[in-house]
C-alpha cells in the first residue's frame, strides 16, 4: 500500500466515526453548531443520521478470457522386443545395480 493513501484513509474514517458521534448525541451536536435543534436543520450530520448519503456508481467491465483446449489424439504403439518372451512367467528384464 502506498503511504500517500495513508492519511486519506485515517481522514475518511475519522470524519465518519466523527459524524456517528454527533449523531448519536444530539447535545454534541448542538454543541458544534447551535441551530442544530431546528426541524428544518440539514448539515452533514443530520444527512448522515437518516441514511441520505449517495454513494458513487460505478460500472466495473469484467473480462472473462476464452480458454480453449486442443485434445491431440493418443497413439498407442508396441515395440517388438524377443528378450522380454524368452524371460520366465512372472520376471522382467534385470535392473543394473544403483549401488555400484
Amino acid at each position: 500500500m502506498k503511504l500517500g493513501r495513508m492519511p486519506f484513509g485515517v481522514l475518511s474514517i475519522s470524519l465518519v466515526l466523527l459524524l456517528n458521534l454527533l449523531a448519536a448525541a444530539p447535545a454534541l451536536h448542538e454543541w458544534f453548531h447551535t441551530d442544530a435543534a431546528q426541524d428544518d436543520h440539514q448539515c452533514a450530520v443530520t444527512m448522515f443520521a437518516h441514511g441520505q448519503v449517495d454513494s458513487a456508481a460505478v460500472d466495473v467491465s469484467v473480462f472473462v478470457p476464452v480458454v480453449s483446449a486442443v485434445a491431440a489424439p493418443q497413439i498407442e504403439f508396441s515395440v517388438f522386443h524377443p528378450a522380454i518372451e524368452n524371460l520366465p512367467a512372472g520376471r522382467g528384464p534385470p535392473v543394473a545395480s544403483l549401488n555400484s
